[in-house]
This record gives C-alpha cells, sequence and structure tokens, in this order.
C-alpha cells in the first residue's frame, strides 16, 4: 500500500536494534501505527497495543491484530456459498443519494479521486459490509478484515501520487482499472495475544493510562497533516457523511490535527510523550529532515533517560514527496535513523516519613503535568516527594516555610549520601537507638532539645518517634514519644537514591507568600500542597510554636493563585474538597467561579480516607 512513512521496509532493522540492545518484555506498542505494519509484524512474538488518532489506521490496526490469518468466513459461506471477496466484486450498484464517496469524489462533483464507475463500487461495497456485519453474518475480526481490505484495494485505483492532497488533472492508468476488493495483505502467525489491544486516541492522552515494555514512536515528520493527506480514505472507514469543503473536499467536522506537524508545538509534543511514557524501552524512527532537528530531540530524550544514555542507530532511506515537499536541509541527503533509550521510570521515596507526603499520588499527579515543564516549583515542598521526582527541562525549586523540615531536606540534598549514612549510623550506635529502647530514645530527645538542635539529629528522632511524628511544643521542643520503627535497610536506601531528577535545584526556605513568581518565566509551573483546612493535624494545628493552617492563610493562598493565573502561569493545588461530612467553602466558591479543572487523583489516609484532588488552571 502507498503510504506517507510506511515502515514496511525498515522491519528488519527495528528488529536488528532490539536484537543489538538486548531489549526484552512482553507488551509491544506501536504508538502511531498507521497501516499497523509494525505491530503486524510484531504479532507473534508480543502482545500489541496499538493506536492512531486516525480511525482508517485503526481499522488497519484491528485487522491485522485480531487475525492470525485470512478469516475463514464460515457463517458467511454458510449463508451466500461464496467468499465474501467474489461476492461484493459481482455485486451490482446503482447510484443513489447517499453514496457519498460517489457523490462527492468524482467528476460528478468536479473532483477525479476515483472513476464514476470505481465510486460505486466503494460506496455500495462499504455499505454492504456494515449491513453483514449488523445482520451478524460476518463477526468482529472479519468485519474489520473487510473494512481493511477495502481501504487498502481503494488505494490501487485512487487518482492520485498517493495521497489525496490533490488529484491528477488527466486519469492515470491504475485509476482507470475496474475496481475490485481483495484481501488486505498482512502477516500470517502460528498465534496471536487475545490480549492485543486497539485504540483511537491522540498518544499523549492515551500514554496516561497504558504501560508495558517496550514502544515504538513513528510520530509525522513533516508539516503534512494525515487528516489531510488521507481524508477520503477516513471518509471510507467512518462513512459518516462529514461537511467537506474546497477542491479536494476535505473534512470539516471532527478533522483531528497533529501537533507533531506543527513547528511551533513538535518539541513540547515531544517532551510530554517522554514524560508520560510508562513503557522501558523507547524506540523512536526519526528522520533529519523532520520539524524537530535530530539532535534537539536526541537532547531531550536523555531528560528522560536512565543515566540520560541514548542510542541512535543510523539507517538510509527514501525520502517520500508530496505536494509540501522542499529543498529541505540544502540538499542533503535523507537519513532515518532509530533512537533507542531506557525511560527512567523510577520515583525516590523521599528519606523524611512526613505527614501528607505525596509519595503514593505521584502518578496521579505528574499525569496532570501540562505539555511543558521548563521551571517547577515545588511551593510547600515538605518532604519534597514531589518536586524531587519532576523532569523539569530547566529548573526545580525547593520551598518550604518549616525551618526545621527545610534544613533536613537541605541536608540530604547536600550531603554526600555515603558520608551522611555514616554519620547517621554512628550518631544510633553511639546513643544505643532502638525501637524498643524507651529510655534511651528519651536521652537522645532530651540532648536534642537541650544541646544539640542540628538537622541530622532531628532526622534521627523522626526514625524513632510515634508514626515518625515531628512534633514540637510551644518552645520549639521536639515532644514526640517513641514509636515502633527505626533505622533499616530500606530508609538507608532512601537517603542513598534521594536526588532531584532535574539537576538544577534551587532551595529556599520561607512561606509561598514570600515568592515573588515574577521572576520566573511565563509557563513555570507552581504545585502547592498545603494543609488541608478540613482535615487539621497536630502538626499544623498552630499549638505548637509553628504557624498553624486556618481560613484566613486558605483565603491568601487561593488569592495568591488567583494572581498567578492572571499573570499566566500555571499551577497545580492538592487538595481535599469533602471529608466526614464537612465541605471546604472557602475552595469550593473559588474553583466554580473561576471554572478552574478538578481532577480526582485517590484516596490517602488509613484510618479516615480521604478523597484528594488537583486544582490547575490549564
Amino acid at each position: 500500500m502507498r503510504y506517507l512513512g510506511n515502515k514496511t521496509r525498515l522491519l528488519s532493522f527495528i528488529d536488528s536494534v532490539i536484537e543489538k540492545y538486548n531489549i526484552k518484555g512482553e507488551v509491544f506498542a506501536d504508538l502511531f501505527a498507521g497501516t499497523a505494519a509494525v505491530g503486524d509484524h510484531m504479532k507473534d512474538k508480543y502482545r500489541i497495543y496499538s493506536n492512531d488518532f486516525m480511525y482508517y489506521s485503526y481499522v488497519f490496526s484491528k485487522a491485522k491484530l485480531m487475525n492470525k490469518t485470512q478469516p475463514n468466513f464460515l457463517k458467511f459461506k454458510q449463508n451466500y456459498d461464496s467468499n465474501p471477496f467474489d461476492w461484493l466484486n459481482k455485486r451490482k450498484y446503482k447510484p443513489s443519494d447517499h453514496y457519498f464517496i460517489y457523490n462527492n469524489y468524482t467528476p460528478k462533483a468536479e473532483r477525479k479521486f476515483f472513476t464514476e464507475e470505481n465510486a460505486l463500487k466503494i460506496d455500495g461495497m462499504r455499505i454492504d459490509i456494515e449491513e453483514l456485519y449488523r445482520k451478524n453474518i460476518i463477526f468482529e475480526e472479519e468485519y474489520f478484515f473487510l473494512l481493511g481490505s477495502l481501504l487498502e484495494s481503494v488505494t490501487k485505483v485512487s487518482n492520485t501520487s498517493g495521497t489525496y492532497e490533490a488529484f491528477f488533472k488527466f486519469w492515470e492508468s491504475r485509476a482507470n482499472k475496474e475496481f475490485k476488493i481483495e484481501p488486505l495483505e498482512m502477516k500470517s502467525s502460528k498465534t496471536i495475544n487475545s490480549g492485543n489491544l486497539s485504540f483511537n486516541e491522540d498518544t499523549n492522552f492515551l500514554l496516561r493510562y497504558i504501560s508495558g515494555d517496550i514502544a515504538y514512536i513513528d510520530t509525522p515528520y513533516t508539516i503534512t497533516q494525515y487528516a489531510s493527506a488521507y481524508h477520503v480514505l477516513e471518509t471510507i472507514a467512518r462513512y459518516d457523511f462529514p461537511k467537506i469543503a474546497g477542491k479536494t473536499g476535505r473534512r470539516q467536522n471532527g478533522r483531528k490535527m497533529s501537533d507533531y506537524s506543527r513547528k511551533q508545538k513538535a518539541k513540547e509534543s515531544f517532551e510530554d510523550m517522554f514524560r508520560q511514557i510508562q513503557f522501558d524501552h523507547i524506540l523512536i524512527s526519526y528522520s533529519n529532515q523532520s520539524l524537530v532537528p535530530i539532535e534537539e530531540l536526541i537532547d531531550l530524550a536523555r531528560h528522560f533517560a536512565v543515566n540520560g544514555e541514548v542510542n541512535i542507530e543510523r539507517v538510509p532511506y527514501r525520502e517520500y514527496r508530496n505536494l509540501n515537499s522542499s529543498k529541505k536541509r540544502n540538499g542533503q541527503e535523507l537519513f532515518e535513523v532509530v533512537i533507542y533509550f531506557k525511560k527512567d521510570r523510577t520515583l525516590v521515596k523521599s528519606p523524611l516519613n512526613y505527614s501528607g507526603s505525596k509519595d503514593t499520588l505521584l502518578p496521579s499527579i505528574y499525569r496532570e503535568l501540562p505539555r511543558h515543564v521548563g521551571t517547577f516549583v515545588d511551593a510547600m515542598g515538605g518532604a519534597f516527594n514531589v518536586g524531587a521526582n519532576v523532569t523539569a527541562l530547566n529548573t526545580v525549586v525547593y520551598n518550604e516555610f518549616n525551618p526545621f523540615i527545610f534544613e533536613i531536606i537541605e541536608m540530604l540534598m547536600n550531603s554526600d549520601k555515603k558520608e551522611l549514612i555514616g554519620k547517621i549510623e554512628r550518631i544510633i550506635e553511639s546513643n544505643s537507638l532502638d525501637n524498643k529502647k524507651k529510655d534511651e530514645y528519651l536521652a537522645f530527645r532530651n540532648k536534642y532539645n537541650k544541646l544539640e538542635k542540628k538537622a541530622i539529629n532531628l532526622f534521627i528522632l523522626h526514625m524513632f518517634s510515634f508514626q515518625n511524628l515531628i512534633r514540637f511544643n510551644s518552645k520549639f521542643e521536639f515532644n514526640t514519644p517513641v514509636g515502633n520503627a527505626g533505622y533499616n535497610d530500606n530508609l538507608r536506601q532512601r537517603i542513598l537514591d534521594f536526588s532531584p531528577k532535574t539537576p538544577n535545584l534551587i532551595m529556599r526556605k520561607g512561606s509561598f507568600e514570600e515568592i515573588d513568581y515574577t521572576e520566573f518565566e511565563k509557563g513555570t509551573v507552581f504545585y502547592f500542597d498545603p494543609p488541608y483546612l478540613i482535615t487539621t493535624a497536630e502538626y499544623n494545628d498552630g499549638k505548637r510554636g509553628l504557624k498553624g493552617w486556618n481560613s484566613e492563610l486558605e483565603a491568601e493562598l487561593l488569592m495568591y493563585l488567583s494572581k498567578l493565573d492572571k499573570a499566566g502561569y500555571y499551577f497545580m493545588l492538592s487538595n481535599v474538597m469533602e471529608h466526614q461530612g464537612k465541605i471546604n467553602n472557602l475552595l469550593k466558591e473559588w474553583v466554580d467561579n473561576n471554572s478552574f479543572n478538578i481532577v480526582e487523583i485517590g484516596k490517602t489516609g488509613s484510618r479516615y480516607p480521604r478523597s484528594e484532588i488537583l486544582v490547575k488552571n490549564f
């Protein structure tokens, strides 16, 4: 089949890359499937997830991934004593007002995509296939195989150079051939996975909800929009009688355009994809004549790769020329590459077990990030779980009002991890700390309060305290009783692993109100995780020497967020709207009045579970 960007010629090369890097897995995703050539090739090796936002591509994927071989059409043969291809080819069709292709893409409408005779057959067969499925004479996998066969057969009599952006003024020899529906060309396999899935979604949206082992990415390379290039195939596949316009009769309603074919949006689309993709191994087919320069794409991928390692394998490839072709790259020869990297999917948990930490909700929070994150400000950083795990391209800012918490995070960020662990273990040993030794714990607590009020000592105290609470009295004396936990290998490893994914880290101590947002570029993402007004706990009740959280501060925060929104910055706010019969009316009215987006991101808390929400202005 003539198709822009078809990867049939690259299949053996993709296999060689997988073999070279010893890539293993069970789930393989073909995320910009096109004619489903790659998924079809891989279907006897993996469970396949296939996706494309064009419906005709979805048809090809369903046809190839639901069938091991050409279907036998047993029920059809029982009813008609023939196979459906012979039956359809022998059918006679007469013009009708509802024959959309005949009435709109032939000389009858001053368009020469098809001869009138061939268009009649295309319309008639398309309606017949639908009717056979409606009557249960063909099953789902047979329906999609027939529909895919129709689409592929249509390309063999189209009076075009390959796409449907234009038609020839004369009748090319192929267009004058009598139309016949022939079986779809596809790979025959002994087995296919019953769990194969085909999607018809925007890939960047879908990636937020699927995961697997190997992802193959073959985005559009140029400004050519597939919705325009293959609009006729889309209409035949959907047969939805769209509004059309222009010399070529392009679809006007429901026409999907790809941001990967828009120069101003392509790079941020890749950034969003790399951030959201939850597959271990990433394979990208790409070209040196693509909208995003290949060097920039590789540099972008390094931000999301394990140890920043990205591999490039080059293969020669023939350039496709269409109406939008130009003297790209000053006549430089086209070459195509496969870029491979292993995605860093790790989420490091802060070694500070701080009340209200969002470590269990991180995937849900990150799913809601905007497409581009240059700078991320964790404005109420706490244990720094959220900010440390964000991959921002430029900077992450950690801001924390509580000076005791700030000093612990500052210590964890700035210390040599192995040296810090050595100090911690020596202090624990010299003070005979153990989760069963209450007196030793109280003695060390007293030493901290009276003699050595250091961040490292408070960090150690919290390890052995009741429920890891960091609580003070009005004299700023740590007063949490001993608990059942302590220092262990897991905590040791968390200290070793705790580093921000964004290399450029700025640490700031103070209230959120003191952050001058005008110092940051527009589009900076500000994340807020305040104490929840209707679930106030001991650590923020304002009775123990530290500033508590109340309705006044809630109102100040909401006002600050409104200023951020007005000034053109992104914000994300974690909160709880309802809990145990209480409603945060301040929050509810503010959200409603400003029409901000609310996303439910999960439940937290074991004794009194609460439904967490995320409010965002984008």
